[in-house]
């Protein structure tokens, strides 16, 4: 009888992309070598832990060490045909061990989706080796886009063909996502998805099919230029899309100024407008960091969005991945990582957020586990991998008009109470009351409060009290709205490859064919992957121009901006009044 169970449940996994025979992976047409040397350390070197990487050139899997030298990580393997790759792993030893101490094994997916055939990552998605179900889902559902930036790979022009799923090809990957039985948070991409005629339909079509939160991923020009057009048009699209399910706007925005931020500085002001007036209150604002580019930004990013708070609710940043071949100096000049763009805010907010007000996304494990263990109710979580990712809360209190900054570490003892809940989380597993631990929780989380140095017009005991106590998670979109939510987020590239942190990403990508696939395999290992799924399901370029008109596509939907038109309005001018405009 459990055969035939196992049977069935393999009968319905999906073909693993690649398998291993006689030590070499065959993906496709391609062959990929398994191993290498352990790269050795000298004497000033101290071994950290030991993973598995990528040869930047072949791909082939090697042993790599991370190791800690002058207050940094490093990372190094040696590939025995192209020979040694070191890079910065992590800017700061301490704040690695930090998070280091909250790292939690994740459940992993209900249900692998692809037979195991191969070793991590070459058998993606999601096959049995993966420890994290999805918390957050990417959907590709056009790679047409309107700018035409020299570092981006995804517009169809440069990729030679149109990939745009059909609505029946989402429904379908939407029931896939349904297999792992957690909430659904998807977010629509692109390419540039307002791009996309259907593009409320396709919203419209993922909430009723069960996607309980909607991110819309968007540089926002459609917005700009739809206003500046026609603002009531802006406004009323803006609010269809808001209406249609899109809970959170997901905007590229790398700087306060011209210099730092050439993508979409012009626009953004037109953009917040629309949002403003059609109601669309929760905006994510996501700088992509380069180091020697906008790292020196990075505070007045902060300000910009304490300034513009009655839309904003958090700011993204984003380490820049180094893709393509480049030389170790390079990798230098541009490589920075989360503790950099960390203690760089500190600095650049006059100390006002330190660099301990910072805590891995894993902490948020905590919560999750003691919520499960009193309502015996399984919860969703993200256990990711230690160096992924942190986070914090800000609340803003405005002095003369200026916005100040007072970190949530500021007036909650977190440690301490993270350590009290994970206690009382162990107790509840090993048999005791609930109601009796719910009491102790109830009364003992005050002492990790001190009044006095928080917010005068919140109540933040009340809060937990909601949250952990009553479940309700309305308390905590209020907290949402009282405070900004600063996040850092660094995906890998070929150099700083780990392979333990793939196995523990819960940031994925659905594609047609039904898989699930880590975003740093996804986009890291492109041609294994994301190139090849868009491949297969690609409109050539001819039948699409042939079906939509030549107006479709290519320079026809390219934007051309007038930044001298632009600068002239009073909306641009009140939008960045309160920074310098870099020449």
């Amino acid at each position: 009888m459990a055969q035939t169970v196992e049977t069935e449940r393999r009968s319905r996994l999906l073909p693993a992309p690649s398998y291993f025979d006689n030590g070499v992976v065959k993906f496709g047409d391609k062959e990929i070598k398994i191993g290498g040397p352990l790269p050795s350390l000298t004497e000033d070197e101290k071994l950290v832990r030991v993973t598995h990487s990528l040869c930047p050139v072949c791909y082939r899997l090697l042993p790599a060490t991370i190791f800690e030298k002058e207050g940094k990580l490093f990372i190094r393997k040696i590939c025995p045909e192209h020979g040694e790759f070191e890079d910065l792993y992590y800017g700061d030893s301490s704040l690695y061990y930090k998070f280091d101490y909250w790292e939690y094994e994740g459940k992993g997916p209900k249900v692998p989706y692809v037979d195991l055939k191969s070793p991590c990552p070459y058998n993606c998605g999601l096959c049995p080796m993966h420890h994290q179900h999805s918390a957050l889902v990417n959907l590709v559902i056009t790679n047409r886009c309107d700018l035409s930036c020299w570092y981006c790979f995804f517009y169809a022009e440069k990729a030679g063909y149109v990939y745009e799923p059909t609505l029946e090809q989402i429904k379908f990957m939407v029931d896939q996502l349904k297999k792992q039985d957690i909430t659904l948070v998807i977010q629509v991409t692109g390419g540039e998805p307002t791009l996309r005629e259907d593009i409320i339909e396709i919203i419209k079509l993922l909430r009723d099919n069960g996607v309980k939160h909607i991110q819309l991923n968007t540089w926002g020009g459609t917005f700009a230029k739809m206003y500046l057009e026609d603002p009531d048009k802006a406004i009323r699209y803006a609010r269809a899309l808001r209406e249609a399910g899109v809970n959170t706007i997901y905007m590229s925005f790398d700087g306060t100024n011209r210099k730092t931020n050439p993508k979409n500085h012009w626009e953004i002001p037109y953009t917040l407008e629309v949002f403003r007036r059609a109601g669309m209150t929760s905006v994510v604002l996501v700088p992509t960091v380069i180091k020697t580019v906008n790292d020196n930004d990075l505070g007045n990013i902060v300000k910009f969005a304490a300034y513009n708070m009655d839309v904003v609710r958090s700011v993204n940043f984003q380490p820049v991945s180094l893709t393509g071949m480049m030389k170790r100096n390079m990798r230098a000049k541009f490589r920075i990582t989360i503790p950099e763009v960390i203690k760089n805010i500190e600095e650049q907010t006059n100390g006002e957020i330190t660099k301990d007000s910072w805590y891995p996304i894993g902490t948020s494990v905590v919560f999750s586990r003691l919520v499960e263990a009193l309502t015996g109710k399984e919860q969703f979580e993200m256990a990711n991998h230690p160096s992924c990712g942190a986070g914090t809360y800000v609340y803003v209190e405005w002095k003369d008009h200026e916005p100040h900054f007072i970190p949530i570490s500021k007036f909650i003892d977190l440690e301490g109470l993270l350590e009290y809940l994970k206690e009382k989380e162990e107790e509840l597993r090993e048999g005791a009351n609930k109601i009796w631990v719910a009491s102790k929780v109830l009364y003992s989380i005050r002492k990790f409060i001190d009044k006095e140095k928080g917010p005068k017009d919140f109540d933040v005991y009340k809060m937990l009290y909601n949250i952990i106590i009553h479940h309700n998670y309305e308390a905590l979109g209020e907290w949402h709205y009282r405070t900004l939510f600063l996040g850092t987020m660094h995906f890998m590239d070929l150099y700083n490859y780990d392979v333990q942190r793939v196995m523990r990403c819960d940031i994925h990508y659905v594609v047609p064919d039904g898989r699930v696939i880590p975003f740093c395999t996804y986009n890291v290992l492109n041609d294994l992957y994301r190139d090849k799924v868009l491949k297969e399901y690609q409109i050539p370029l001819d039948r699409w121009t042939k079906e939509h008109g030549e107006n479709s596509l290519g320079d026809a939907i390219k934007y051309k901006r007038v930044a001298s038109v632009l600068e002239q309005s009073e909306i641009y001018k009140n939008t960045y009044k309160h920074f310098q405009i870099a020449q």
